[in-house]
């Protein structure tokens, strides 16, 4: 029995050493070569700061709206609503995203709404949309803003970012920064 005992206590200091202090040391050396060492991508706007890489809300008919969150945008609580597809609730979240959606974008056929914009990601956080998600907004936008729908067009296009190394992952758009560069258009 002290053999054993000596034997845990012994395999718990290991583990404690192992996975507090070299782990975290080793992950904490891979995110300084990250972009901003780890630190996430930080943006600075009228005096506020911005994390580009966490969703923010965006629920004004003058923005860009986000992708949905199942975490209401808390970055403290990440994750997704765990219902699957088939679930009557989360069926009734989507159809009233898309109900909402058609009423504060006219003209936009259920068809033409993409599944980003009425779904929530995995983490809840997604701070992205697809090409689409972001030119179907556009009309709404131009109307509010009195800007051509033209110049919105091309502005969506300037913030495309390309796939990671060119191959990995969807073209998609970053939703704060445009509402950041939407915001300096005169």
């Amino acid at each position: 029995m002290k053999k054993e005992l000596l034997s845990s206590i012994l395999l718990t200091i290991v583990c404690m050493v192992a996975f507090s202090g070299v782990y975290t040391i080793i992950v904490w050396g891979i995110a300084q070569m990250a972009p901003n060492k780890g630190e996430g991508f930080v943006v600075s706007a009228n005096g506020k700061t911005y994390y580009a890489n966490i969703a923010q809300k965006f629920t004004d008919d003058k923005y860009f709206w986000s992708r949905p969150s199942a975490v209401d945008y808390n970055a403290a609580g990440s994750g997704g609503s765990n219902k699957a597809p088939s679930n009557p609730d989360y069926l009734a979240d989507v159809q009233k995203r898309i109900d909402t959606f058609i009423a504060h974008n006219p003209g936009v056929k259920k068809s033409d709404i993409p599944s980003d914009l009425v779904t929530a990601s995995g983490s809840g956080l997604d701070p992205d949309i697809s090409i689409q998600g972001a030119k179907v907004q556009v009309k709404r936008i131009a109307a509010v803003r009195h800007i051509p729908e033209d110049k919105l067009d091309n502005l969506v296009t300037e913030h495309i970012e390309k796939p990671l190394l060119g191959i990995l992952g969807p073209e998609k758009v970053n939703v704060l920064k445009l509402n950041l560069a939407l915001d300096q258009l005169k």
